[in-house]
């Protein structure tokens, strides 16, 4: 059997700023993380809607997300961290204390508003990750970050889940929006860096001043990416861009109709209250996925991982009892994170520095989109034809998608080499005219 060595995270976590970044971002997500159950968990219980309808109000939050994600993204780039969240703070938290006393309609539209404003967690962490963690180390350090939020939904949902069935699911949504206010003041207060020149200022404010010579500074001082990517004419949007981020949303839409089926098939079986261990279950499996993934020394490409996810979400399907459910999600849980941490570094590889802002973003509008798309349309047939469905839905689509995704990339790939077959007589009769004219 062989051994997951633990000394690539070892070496990650003594990186400065590293450790304090990954606890923060454990506690700060939380309150995403137990939304989405407790807001199924409240159309469904207190105002007597089906998951079809929940999964509309989910939709409105991921829709809202989708929008909402490149401009928070654009704003973290222009003012800085702490002055972006504000307004995300402010907003979100007051629609989760207000939306209890709604009704079905209004708590659409205040679902909108708070995916629309919705505190960039996920992104800021990767953003940062992306600056502090070197290039030879993101595999493992996006691998950890994923893990983590794996550990957070574990974590999160079962609180929720307890609140919501235990107490009310009123108490469990105010109390949503009271973290979500103590998640973002914990950013702000942390302010973690999203750029490289940040760590470079905040390194030598702690170290004496250097000599005053032009020379050096000027080659001490980085380069920014975008003037790279200026200067080159690369582009930022590129196709191979736009995969990984299809990539984002085949995963979303897997990860979010699974969440949905798992919830109505315990509901069905009058097992509501063991919704949040199954849950925690499933982010066992990523958990597991994620570590084994980060300590190893071969990364897979995104569409892969994603194919993998949706064919293991499959067995689900067939799951006749709460154990065997059980057994079936921490299967299909394995990939998880090692897809989502996948895409996460694709996008950093991708992206200039001074406009990874707006693509983390991006991967959160591609993720919402996934979302907004996944959970009514597996509610719809779970209405109709049972939990079973959800899943299969989310099986069948997620292999489409990817494997869609692999397809396309092969005939690229296919038709880019017989494009660099048939320019070499060329080349070569170019090389040849040259070494004449030389001679």
């Amino acid at each position: 059997m062989t051994r997951v060595s633990l000394s690539p995270y070892v070496d990650l976590l003594r990186l400065p700023g590293v450790l304090r970044l990954v606890l923060v971002a454990l506690v700060a997500r939380v309150p995403h993380a137990a939304s989405g159950v407790v807001v199924t968990l409240h159309v469904v219980l207190t105002l007597g809607k089906g998951y079809g309808q929940a999964g509309v109000v989910v939709a409105a939050v991921t829709i809202g997300s989708a929008i909402g994600a490149p401009w928070r993204g654009k704003r973290v780039d222009a003012l800085g961290l702490r002055r972006a969240l504000v307004p995300s703070v402010v907003v979100e938290s007051a629609v989760w204390v207000v939306a209890p006393f709604l009704g079905y309609e209004a708590l659409v539209v205040a679902a909108f508003v708070a995916g629309l404003f919705l505190v960039p967690v996920f992104s800021v962490v990767r953003q940062s990750l992306g600056v502090l963690v070197p290039p030879v180390q993101q595999r493992t350090g996006f691998a950890l970050d994923s893990v983590g939020t794996e550990l957070t939904f574990m974590l999160a949902p079962v609180v929720g889940v307890l609140v919501a069935t235990q107490v009310s699911t009123t108490v469990a949504l105010v109390a949503v929006g009271v973290s979500t206010v103590a998640a973002g003041v914990l950013l702000i207060w942390f302010d973690p860096p999203t750029r490289t020149s940040q760590v470079h200022a905040r390194s030598s404010a702690t170290l004496p001043a250097a000599p005053d010579v032009e020379g050096v500074v000027s080659l001490a001082k980085p380069v920014p990416a975008a003037a790279v990517a200026a200067a080159t004419g690369v582009r930022v949007v590129t196709p191979a861009l736009l995969v990984v981020l299809a990539a984002a949303v085949a995963v979303s839409f897997v990860l979010n109709a699974t969440d949905v089926s798992i919830v109505a098939a315990l509901e069905g079986w009058g097992r509501e209250a063991s919704v949040g261990w199954v849950i925690a279950l499933w982010a066992g499996g990523s958990v597991v996925g994620g570590l084994v993934y980060g300590a190893g020394r071969r990364a897979v490409h995104p569409l892969v991982l994603v194919l993998v996810l949706a064919l293991l979400t499959l067995p689900a399907a067939a799951a006749g009892t709460p154990l065997l459910l059980a057994i079936a999600v921490v299967l299909a849980g394995v990939p998880c994170a090692p897809a989502l941490s996948s895409i996460t570094a694709a996008l950093v590889r991708l992206a200039p520095e001074e406009r990874r802002g707006e693509v983390m973003g991006w991967q959160g509008s591609a993720m919402t989109l996934g979302a907004a798309v996944g959970a009514p349309l597996c509610g719809w047939f779970i209405d109709r034809h049972g939990p079973g469905a959800g899943f299969l839905t989310a099986s069948v689509i997620g292999v489409v998608l990817a494997g869609g995704g692999l397809v396309v990339l092969r005939l690229a790939r296919d038709r880019s080499l017989r494009s660099a077959s048939s320019a070499e007589p060329v080349r070569d009769a170019v090389e040849a005219h040259v070494a004449v004219d030389a001679r």
